[in-house]
């Protein structure tokens, strides 16, 4: 597979790994090795970031669409991350709580679907 989706299902932003992966292509067996024991600079890499758009977005509880919105384009680091975390700006805060609707609604969906469902099936 291409490195750029090697680093998507690893977690990472493609362009802090190593030359070496970035120019390579990646097998299922290397990246099932990759995965089941981390080289240091993936570990370090994991740990510290920067990290790509979708792992921002989640340890931040939001969605890449909020990250957009809220201005934030480029990898962040951990260090970053939880900076915002601790004094979370106007944008995070109002991303996360239209996330949590989001999720509620979703919630709610399922619940209405699986009723229905089960109305079928008994009716």
């Amino acid at each position: 597979m291409k490195p750029a989706t090697a680093a998507k299902k690893l977690g990472v932003y493609l362009e802090a790994t190593p030359p070496e992966f970035q120019e390579g292509v990646v097998s299922r067996s290397e990246l099932n090795a990759l995965q089941a024991e981390p080289p240091e600079w993936l570990v370090t890499l994991r740990r510290n970031g920067p990290h790509p758009r979708q792992v921002v977005a989640a340890k931040l509880g939001v969605s890449t669409s909020g990250l957009a919105r809220g201005g934030v384009t480029d990898p962040l680091t951990t260090e970053q991350i939880e900076a915002l975390k601790k004094e979370p700006p106007e944008w995070l805060t109002r991303e996360r709580a239209t996330q949590a609707e989001v999720r509620k609604e979703a919630a709610r969906i399922k619940e209405k679907n699986k009723a229905k469902e089960q109305a079928e099936r008994s009716g």
